[in-house]
């Protein structure tokens, strides 16, 4: 039996939280949309703005029959508006609660205290096991390919190795763009997937209309994995990179110091200027409406699924 996240929605999809480009607005039509909508609780500038964005989150999404919404926490011990953003998740209560860059065991007594689920973001195996023993009910695996903070794993890999461990929610991204990858990803045993880039170029998107059209324009070809920006491994548009003064060629992580302070400029004014992006970008030829990506993604996704089903002996006797 499907988990509730996941049995009534149109496609089995996450639209993924993206750092200073998923605000309401994209929430909300993703929800709308029948897939599950997500933030990073950061792009609400201060505890007010968060404040607001999950009165008007709550109130579009609670009594249409929308798909749930979800909060993306980070809980490194930089973010000095952690306790803030646990009581606004506590008084709004968003159905799931992704946490990020550090464990999730801040989040998961407030959480699951009204019976939200908690979903922890890792890149390896080590970190897997680490989100399994606080009791998480599920992990998004970041693998490679991922757009932002990103993994070096195989998708597939990844969640055969995390299937072997832990009985909870298995959801992965990573190079995830179209429904036939979609389809792929549940074949191999993934209950949901991280789909970023593919929504980076909506029109709902808060990202700049150069960054959009960066998006629309490259492929994976023009990516550049480093951790010199933000001290961990992520993933930039090398045409971004050069605009800003960076040689892509020669980045120096060496002296990268972390820093994920929800109420600090600094982390912001890095991705404002710099623009990730993940290997999904040959999937993105137009902005488009939010819906209009679903449509695409929910017709390619039941091609595939009737193309698997198709192939089983069962079918075939």
């Amino acid at each position: 039996m499907a988990h509730p996240v996941v049995a009534d929605l149109r496609i089995p999809v996450v639209a993924a939280p993206m750092f200073l480009v998923s605000g309401p607005d994209l929430v909300i039509a993703a929800c709308r949309a029948g897939i599950v909508g997500s933030f990073p609780t950061q792009n609400a500038r201060t505890a007010a703005d968060l404040d607001e964005w999950m009165g008007t989150i709550t109130d579009a999404t609670q009594s249409d029959g929308s798909a749930p919404w979800a909060a993306n926490l980070v809980t490194h011990s930089t973010n000095t508006r952690l306790a803030d953003d646990l009581k606004l998740i506590a008084e709004y209560r968003p159905p799931v609660v992704i946490t990020a860059l550090g464990s999730p065991r801040p989040a998961i007594e407030t959480v699951h205290a009204y019976g939200g689920i908690v979903i922890a973001d890792v890149v390896n195996l080590s970190l897997a096991h680490k989100a399994a023993a606080t009791g998480v009910d599920g992990m998004a695996c970041i693998a490679a390919g991922a757009g932002g903070h990103t993994g070096y794993l195989s998708p597939f890999a990844f969640i055969s190795a995390v299937r072997k461990m832990f009985d909870g929610l298995v959801i992965v991204g990573g190079g995830i763009a179209d429904g036939h990858g979609v389809a792929g990803a549940v074949v191999a045993g993934a209950d949901l997937v991280y789909v970023g880039t593919r929504f980076l170029a909506t029109r709902e998107s808060m990202a700049v209309d150069d960054y959009k059209r960066m998006v629309v324009e490259h492929g994976p070809d023009d990516l550049v994995i480093s951790s010199a920006i933000t001290g961990a491994p992520a993933s930039w548009l090398r045409p971004s990179l050069a605009a800003n003064g960076y040689d892509p060629n020669h980045l120096d992580a060496e002296q990268t110091v972390k820093n994920y302070d929800a109420a600090s400029d600094s982390a912001a004014t890095r991705w404002r200027d710099l623009w990730a992006a993940g290997q999904g970008l040959g999937a993105v030829d137009a902005v488009q409406s939010v819906a209009d990506v679903v449509d695409t993604m929910a017709a390619e996704y039941d091609m595939s699924i009737a193309s698997v089903q198709a192939r089983l002996p069962s079918a075939a006797g």
